[in-house]
């Protein structure tokens, strides 16, 4: 068998809610002393008039929190790349808070990028429609787009966000933001290689992805390009970059040929293995999920808010290039903009700088 082909196993391979939460991250709940760090330099920001994007790791100094941002940043790089802190007291921090100190506690781990081009550093994930509707596809007419699918009540197929980290902080009001949904893309690539090897084969060719226009605006030579589901870096290390609604619109695209057969069984059976593999819990206020966009998919179920009461869903949402990220192949550049180890990285094409630098 290709060295590719073969099952990767390891910490990242774990199968379903009941392993992952056994690595005890899933979740890990904030100790009250780390909770006081959080807010005591909340305070100090707040008094020295800095807000995001102004605001660097100095200017959030947590040094409480670093033993526990150590086992954090291990266990997303080298562990099973998922982690869930819990008992953030969001019924006392007002939502401005609520983004100072989840940018200070983001930007102790990584460096945010823009995720579009109107410069949007902290995503605001929520219904966006007005009226409740579920933007799901299928229907006649040009393929949603993802931002379109996940401002909306639908339920979110599994993806990745490109960024090495995706940082997700529940701040809805009173209510529990739907179910969320992750799985292991290596449990997901390891399963294959037992069931269907010739399928997983085709997810080492290339596919055609598309760069939305309301994330990355229209002025691109390259809008459509080319670039394998799974991947090993120059050192060996996995990784995967999918988002099915990306190959869709592609797909849609005048010039670009038809998906193969083979193209379509193999990202059937890739999402009926995400079903099968995956865990779930409610996203509660107050809940901080840190996801390695190499190893891991994400998604959701429907939900609904409650207009009558006030209650509505809310998830903050930061993009994080990390630096010890893996090295990626350097076909990985035309998305990533830089494939070495630790590099800034992801993020809108046209706008890959820091936004905190």
């Amino acid at each position: 068998m290709d060295h590719a082909m073969a099952p990767i196993g390891g910490a990242a391979a774990w199968r379903g809610g009941v392993e992952l939460a056994a690595r005890g991250y899933w979740p890990r709940r904030l100790e009250a002393s780390e909770v006081a760090a959080l807010e005591a330099a909340l305070a100090a920001v707040k008094a020295a008039a800095r807000a995001p994007p102004a605001m660097a790791r100095e200017h959030f100094a947590i040094p409480a929190l670093a033993p526990l941002l150590a086992e954090v940043t291990r266990e997303l790089e080298d562990g099973a790349g998922v982690v869930r802190l819990s008992g953030l007291p969001v019924q006392r921090l007002s939502r401005e808070d609520l983004r100072i100190l989840f940018w200070g506690l983001c930007v102790n781990i990584g460096t945010p990028l823009f995720q579009n081009t109107t410069g949007e550093f902290i995503g605001e994930v929520k219904d966006e429609t007005g009226a409740g509707i579920a933007v799901t596809g299928g229907g006649a007419g040009p393929v949603p787009s993802a931002r379109t699918r996940s401002r909306s009540t639908g339920p979110l197929r599994f993806h990745t966000d490109k960024c090495d980290l995706l940082c997700l902080l529940c701040a809805s009001n009173g209510i529990a933001g739907g179910v969320s949904r992750v799985v292991s893309t290596v449990a997901i690539h390891d399963e294959m290689a037992r069931r269907r090897p010739d399928l997983l084969a085709v997810l080492y060719e290339d596919f055609w992805r598309m760069r939305p226009a309301d994330e990355e605006g229209a002025q691109h030579s390259d809008r459509v390009f080319r670039m394998p589901v799974f991947a090993r870096g120059p050192e060996g290390a996995f990784t995967s970059q999918y988002s099915r609604t990306y190959v869709e619109m592609a797909h849609a695209e005048p010039g670009v040929p038809p998906l193969r057969p083979e193209q379509v069984e193999a990202m059937d059976l890739l999402a009926a293995l995400a079903e099968e593999l995956c865990a779930e819990a409610p996203f509660t206020p107050g809940d901080i999920q840190l996801l390695n966009q190499h190893v891991t998919y994400h998604g959701r179920t429907a939900y609904a808010d409650d207009a009558a009461a006030g209650a509505h869903r809310v998830l903050l949402r930061v993009w994080l290039a990390v630096p010890g990220s893996r090295a990626l192949p350097e076909g990985h550049r035309v998305q990533w903009g830089a494939t070495e180890a630790g590099a800034l990285r992801g993020g809108a094409v046209l706008c890959r700088s820091a936004v905190a630098a």
